[in-house]
C-alpha cells in the first residue's frame, strides 16, 4: 500500500467559466488528496470537470476561468495564490503533465532530440540556477505577497461587478427602487474603494519589508556565486597547469593519455558552470532508453512524423521526465492509441512511477483502462466527485448508479451479459440541475434526487458515495446484473490465482 504522506491536497475547489451564454459551472466543490507514490485515477465522461481540475493544478486554466472557492495545497503553498514566477519553478519541474494527443504536444518541424533537450538547455546556466536557488525562498515570499493582494482585490471586484450586473438586469423598476439601487451601487463602489485602499496598504507594507530582506539575500547570493566560480576556476587552472607540466615531461602514448585528461578536465570545468549540449544529449538518450525508445541515437535526429502514435507518446513522457518531477499528471494519455499500445504505455507509466517513486494523477473516461494501475479512484460527474474510494472498493463494491453505469459499459470477454450504454447526455452546466445531476439518466432515481443534492455518505473510512440510495430510508436496490456478474467472476479468478500461488 502506498505511503500516506500527502504531496497534494485539493480542498473545496469551485471553478466557473465565463461564456457568451452565461456562467458555466465546470467544477463544483471537489476535494481529494494525493499520497506519495500512489496513483489516483479521476474517471468520468467528457465534460465532467476532470481536465479542468488538472489544468488548475498546473496553473494553465483559460483566461475566462473564475476560481470561486477552494485551494490546491502543494508543499505548504496554495497553488491558486502563488505568483507566476513561483509557478514557473513548479510547472514541469515539480509537477509534470502528459497530454492525451502526443502529436499536438510535439512540434512537427523540430527534431525529437531538440524537443527533449530544449528545457534542459534553457536552464543550462548553472551559475544563474545557483543564484536563483539561493534567492528563491525570499523572492517567492515577496512575489506571493503581491499576488495574494491582487487576488483578494480581484475577488472583491468580481463581487462588485456581479452586484452591479444584477441591478442593471432589473426590469420595470419604479422610481423609488431606481433611487435605492443607485444609492446601493454608490455605497458598494465606495466600500470596494475602501477595501482596495486598505488591502493595498496592508500588503504593500509587508511587501516593502520582504523586498528589503530580498535585496540583502540577492547581495549575499551574488557573493556566493562569485566565490564558487572563482574557486572552481582556480582549481581548474591549477589542475591544467599540473597536467601541462606532466605532458611536457612525458613522451609517446603517455603524452596522448595526459592530453585526454586535459580535455576531460576542460569538459568537467565547463559542466560545473553550464550544461553543455553534449551533456544534454547524453541525458536525453538515457531518458529515451528509459521510456523504451529503440535505437535512441538514430531516433534522436528524427521528426515526430517518423514515429508511431505509441512512440510519440513515449517521447512526450520522456520530455515530462527530464526535470524529474515528483507528481505526474496523465490526462487521458492513451485515448488516441490502439488497445495493444495502450497497454504498453500504461505498463511504462507504472514502471517509471515505481522506479522514481512518483505520485500520479491519471485522468480517463474509461474505468477499464485504470483497473490495474489505480490505488484510489475518484468518479466525477457534472463537476462533482460522486464516488471516492480505493480501487478495490470502486471495482468490487461500487455504490453510485453512475459508477455502475461506467462499469456496465466496459467490454469484457468473460461476462455473457449485454453491455449497457448510459442513456441520455450529461447536463448543460450553464444550467446545472437541481438535486442529483445524474438523476435524469438513472433508472434508480427517486423523487428526492430531483429536489435535493445528496451528501457524501460514508461507506467505509476510505470509501464515500454521493447517492440517496445509501440513505437509511432509501429502498434497497441491486446493482446491474452485468456489474455483479463481473465482480463474481473477478473474485473467483482472484481466489483461483491465490490457490495456484500455493
Amino acid at each position: 500500500m502506498a505511503s500516506q504522506e500527502k504531496v497534494l491536497s485539493v480542498n473545496h475547489l469551485v471553478i466557473n467559466f465565463k461564456t457568451d451564454n452565461g456562467i458555466l459551472k465546470a467544477v463544483r466543490d471537489i476535494s481529494f488528496d494525493l499520497n506519495r507514490g500512489e496513483t489516483l485515477c479521476i474517471v468520468g465522461e467528457s465534460g465532467s470537470g476532470k481536465s479542468v481540475t488538472s489544468k488548475a493544478i498546473m496553473g494553465i486554466l483559460a483566461n475566462n476561468a473564475i476560481i470561486e472557492n477552494g485551494n490546491i495545497m502543494y508543499r505548504g503553498e496554495n497553488l491558486l495564490e502563488v505568483s507566476e514566477d513561483e509557478f514557473y519553478k513548479i510547472r514541469g519541474h515539480k509537477i509534470g503533465m502528459i497530454f492525451q494527443d502526443p502529436l499536438s504536444s510535439l512540434n512537427p518541424i523540430v527534431r525529437i532530440g531538440k524537443q527533449i533537450t530544449e528545457a534542459m538547455l534553457i536552464n543550462s546556466d548553472k551559475l544563474k540556477l545557483m543564484y536563483n536557488d539561493l534567492i528563491s525562498d525570499d523572492l517567492i515570499r515577496y512575489k506571493n505577497t503581491l499576488s495574494k493582494m491582487n487576488i483578494e482585490i480581484a475577488g472583491e471586484k468580481r463581487k462588485l461587478e456581479a452586484f452591479l450586473s444584477q441591478l442593471a438586469a432589473k426590469e420595470n423598476v419604479s422610481a423609488e427602487e431606481k433611487a435605492a439601487d443607485k444609492k446601493a451601487a454608490k455605497e458598494k463602489k465606495l466600500a470596494f474603494q475602501e477595501f482596495e485602499k486598505k488591502t493595498r496598504a496592508q500588503y504593500e507594507k509587508k511587501a516593502k519589508e520582504l523586498k528589503a530582506v530580498l535585496e540583502e539575500t540577492e547581495k549575499k547570493a551574488k557573493r556566493q556565486v562569485k566565490e564558487y566560480k572563482e574557486k572552481a576556476t582556480a582549481e581548474h587552472k591549477a589542475r591544467l597547469a599540473e597536467l601541462e607540466k606532466q605532458r611536457a615531461a612525458a613522451s609517446g602514448s603517455e603524452k596522448e593519455n595526459i592530453q585526454k585528461q586535459i580535455e576531460a578536465e576542460k569538459l568537467e570545468y565547463t559542466n560545473k558552470l553550464k550544461l553543455t549540449k553534449a551533456e544534454a544529449k547524453r541525458r536525453a538518450l538515457a531518458i529515451m532508453r528509459e521510456v523504451g525508445i529503440p535505437e535512441p541515437e538514430r531516433r534522436y535526429k528524427q521528426y515526430p512524423f517518423e514515429f508511431s502514435g505509441g512512440m510519440r507518446q513515449r517521447i512526450v513522457i520522456a520530455i515530462a521526465l527530464t526535470a524529474s518531477p515528483e507528481i505526474l499528471i496523465c490526462d487521458e494519455p492513451t485515448t488516441a492509441l490502439d488497445v495493444t499500445i495502450q497497454a504498453q504505455i500504461l505498463e511504462l507509466i507504472n514502471k517509471i512511477k515505481a522506479e522514481r517513486n512518483l505520485s500520479c494523477i491519471f485522468i480517463t473516461h474509461d474505468l477499464g483502462v485504470v483497473a490495474n494501475m489505480a490505488d484510489r479512484v475518484a468518479v466525477m460527474y457534472a463537476g462533482k466527485i460522486v464516488e471516492y474510494g480505493t480501487a478495490e472498493e470502486i471495482f468490487y463494491d461500487p455504490k453510485h448508479p453512475y459508477t455502475w453505469a461506467l462499469l456496465s459499459s466496459i467490454p469484457d470477454v468473460d461476462s455473457k451479459e449485454k453491455l449497457e450504454a448510459i442513456p441520455g447526455t450529461p447536463p448543460n452546466m450553464i444550467y446545472p440541475p437541481k438535486g442529483d445531476a445524474f438523476a435524469a439518466r438513472s433508472r434508480y432515481a427517486m423523487n428526492i434526487d430531483y429536489r435535493e443534492e445528496p451528501p457524501m455518505f460514508k461507506v467505509s473510512d476510505t470509501h464515500y458515495a454521493a447517492t440517496w440510495l445509501l440513505d437509511p430510508h432509501a429502498p434497497k436496490v441491486e446493482m446491474p446484473k452485468i456489474v455483479s456478474e463481473r465482480i463474481r467472476i473477478s473474485l473467483e479468478e482472484d481466489a483461483q490465482g491465490e490457490q495456484g500461488a500455493y
